[in-house]
């Protein structure tokens, strides 16, 4: 069997380029030769990451050759497709190991297949769930062992060998005769059938599971990618349903935003979000806990939410949320759905507990992870591969991705698919279950073009509503921005979705009178919004509420009370309020108060009265709090990929290679004796310029700007200047090579 260095040697420019390109590990720090790249092609780490990017089928043929112990003695391909089972065309199997030579991770010819050892140690303790042979069993033996089994035996053989070889049990405290056995774990042991590792571990040999698995040594083994059930919609109705989701995140992350800036929950020590305060919020904005975990993470990703820090830190809109408000949809949906798919986290272990039983909460640092990107689009990219308006329900994508790298993502790699195509789908990337216009072109080409075409698939803004008798207000569908301000103010929402539905009440009339509306302005309003007739009702209620507004004037002395009726203002000093208010009469009509004009507006409210804020100059203030607004840090770019190597790069370290072949086969003559580790200058610049004027090749130790080694077979042609100028004989191209950087040099006989 030839080595894998010599294997290297045989292959082409082109060949050897494919595999650094597919295992770019090797590259770094480039190999002085073709003896260092096999070293690195045999490390533990290195074939472990290239078992990464294997398929099942793939993986499961490297499985069969090092059953095969392909790592030590020539495996054929013939033997290989019998591994792999009877259902496995030899055919199919070379074109796998085919695969397997294009990583390195096999060579030789179909006769002469071999795996680096280090495969074993990269690939499960028990191959295909096959335990170790025994001495001295012959599949022969075991085959008439196995006949002869009883019931009970054969049922623990069988299962056994149907999956992991390895079993716990007492029985296996103490090894006894047959004779004197009295279980089955006691009898297949005393006939070698059971392998005993420890007092409660047994172990199925090898060559029992082989019998009993018949043609199918591997058990059941998956040849071809599976092929998922699509369901096709049209990409309209696809992009409109997510049209809809989006709008539907804009208003929770909205009311997310409200509720925080009106009581900021507390940063727990871990960092996270209190269950309590998660709660609260999850209630006050109608959404379950999950939905509300996912929009915490994402709202601070896009820096929408900060840490205020400080001695007592509190999760604070920040001032950039203000900006965002006030965005077009589709520009305030392209940020969260950038700020998510490069979120380093995973929001769906939400709820989950860890190792040591403790609740995962939003935000805590037990959530990161930083490959979290790069799975999530390699999800979104397989929905990508399928025409427009096709998608795949998420079990059938995760099989799929599965059979591509079963070992990428660990043990919450279908849990990974299912959590990102449903988040995916709350924020409109998704919906019924293909990708959308705008999610394959934020794949692509980024937020700003995604947003573009989300304005598409939005629905028209409308510019009316429906007042119905009762006093509520059905908005049909999204409001166009400034109708949509003025309905917030004048109605509180009631339901929401794809039609919201406000309601009317003395509060929000009051709340918009004291935002600077007259009735007038109220009724005009009405009467030009509505595509139904005003019930009388609505007018009566506004009129009522206008009627007693602003009768009674609230100032500052701290804070001041004016009314132009003496009467309600005897009636306040005689209600509780007035002694909590510390209020005094100073006219007639003036009431005044050492508390704070927002305080006292709010009892006096409480109490049944209807008193407007007055600013120095008599004009109306709005006392309506904005919420609390803290700086928000600098959103940090997502780390930028590392770039790979280009085809001319790559070619350059093949020709590197070759001339450290060459530079390693070469038969050295006189040589330059080195001093203190190094070759003397003098003796090396007489040895280079007599090999310039004779025309023969040197040989050179270098050391490369990188601090690498690698050795050059080089015709000398000029020496001057601390540079030797020669012509590479492996490429037959002109290098200088610094005459510091040379190592050791020595003739090279013919």
């Amino acid at each position: 069997m030839s080595s894998l260095a010599d294997w290297l040697r045989e292959r082409s420019d082109e060949q050897l380029v494919a595999l650094l390109r597919a295992r770019p590990d090797l590259a770094t720090p480039p190999p002085a030769d073709t003896s260092v790249l096999a070293t690195r092609l045999g490390v533990r780490s290195s074939v472990a990451r290239a078992c990464e990017d294997l398929d099942s089928f793939a993986l499961a043929t490297l499985e069969a050759l090092v059953l095969l112990d392909a790592d030590g003695a020539p495996a054929s391909l013939d033997a290989v497709a019998a591994m792999l089972g009877s259902d496995v065309t030899v055919e199919r199997a070379r074109r796998s190991v085919a695969q397997l030579r294009d990583l390195a991770l096999a060579w030789g010819e179909d006769a002469e297949l071999a795996v680096p050892s280090a495969a074993r140690e990269a690939l499960p303790t028990f191959p295909a769930g096959l335990g170790r042979p025994a001495e001295d069993l012959t599949e022969s033996v075991a085959e008439a062992a196995l006949a002869e089994l009883g019931e009970e035996e054969r049922r623990l053989v069988e299962k056994l060998a149907g999956g992991a070889p390895i079993g716990r049990t007492k029985d296996a405290a103490q090894q006894v005769p047959l004779e004197q056995a009295t279980n089955p774990v006691q009898r297949l042991l005393a006939k070698g059938l059971l392998l005993r590792r420890d007092a409660e571990t047994v172990e199925l040999p090898r060559q029992l599971a082989l019998v009993v698995r018949g043609d199918r040594p591997m058990g059941a083994v998956e040849p071809d990618e599976p092929i998922p059930d699509l369901a096709g919609s049209d990409q309209s109705t696809v992009d409109k349903t997510a049209g809809g989701a989006a709008l539907e995140l804009l208003r929770h992350v909205e009311g997310l935003l409200n509720a925080w800036g009106e009581e900021p929950p507390d940063v727990l020590r871990s960092g996270g979000v209190g269950v309590r305060d998660l709660r609260r919020t999850a209630k006050a904005i109608e959404v379950d806990e999950n939905l509300l975990g996912l929009l915490v993470e994402v709202a601070v990703a896009a820096n929408l939410i900060a840490n205020s820090e400080g001695a007592e830190p509190q999760w604070v809109p920040t001032i950039q949320s203000d900006t965002w408000l006030a965005s077009p949809p589709e520009q305030r949906w392209a940020a969260l759905a950038q700020a998510w798919l490069d979120l380093p986290r995973l929001p769906g272990l939400v709820g989950a507990r860890d190792e040591k039983d403790r609740l995962l909460n939003p935000l805590s640092e037990d959530l990161r992870r930083p490959l979290a990107p790069k799975d999530r689009r390699r999800i979104l990219d397989y929905l990508d591969e399928l025409p427009g308006g096709y998608g795949a329900r998420p079990d059938d994508v995760a099989a799929v991705l599965g059979w591509r790298a079963p070992r990428r993502g660990g043990r919450l790699r279908d849990d990974l698919v299912r959590w990102t195509l449903a988040e995916a789908t709350s924020l409109g990337v998704v919906a019924l279950h293909a990708l959308t216009t705008a999610g394959r072109v934020l794949l692509a080409d980024g937020a700003a073009e995604a947003a573009r075409l989300l304005a598409d698939a939005l629905p028209e803004p409308l510019d009316h509503v429906l007042v119905q008798a009762d006093l509520t207000i059905v908005a049909p569908g999204r409001l166009e921005p400034d109708l949509a301000i003025e309905m917030k103010l004048i109605a509180d929402v009631e339901s929401a979705g794809s039609a919201t539905v406000y309601r009317v009440g003395d509060g929000s009339i009051r709340r918009a009178l004291d935002a600077g509306y007259t009735a007038d302005d109220l009724h005009a309003l009405f009467r030009t919004r509505s595509r139904t007739p005003i019930p009388q009702s609505l007018t009566y209620l506004i009129d009522d509420v206008a009627r007693r507004h602003g009768r009674l004037r609230a100032g500052t002395a701290a804070a001041f009370l004016r009314c132009d009726d003496p009467l309600l203002l005897a009636e306040i000093l005689a209600k509780p309020e007035a002694e909590e208010l510390e209020l005094r009469r100073i006219a007639p009509t003036v009431l005044v108060s050492p508390l704070p004009l927002a305080d006292v507006v709010t009892v006096l409210r409480a109490a049944g009265f209807a008193p407007v804020a007055e600013g120095p100059d008599g004009n109306v203030l709005d006392l309506r709090e904005s919420g609390r607004r803290v700086r928000g840090k600098s959103r940090s770019a997502p780390p930028a990929a590392i770039a790979a190597p280009s085809a001319e790069q790559l070619g350059e370290l093949v020709a590197q290679l070759r001339a450290g072949d060459r530079a390693g086969t070469a038969r050295r003559g006189s040589a330059v004796s080195p001093e203190r580790g190094r070759p003397s200058a003098e003796a090396t610049l007489q040895l280079l310029r007599d090999a310039a004027r004779q025309q023969r090749s040197v040989w050179l130790g270098f050391v490369d700007t990188h601090g690498v080694r690698s050795q050059r077979v080089v015709r000398p042609v000029r020496v001057g200047g601390g540079i030797l100028q020669g012509v590479d004989t492996s490429s037959d191209e002109v290098g200088n090579f610094p005459l510091h950087r040379i190592m050791s040099v020595a003739l090279v006989e013919d």
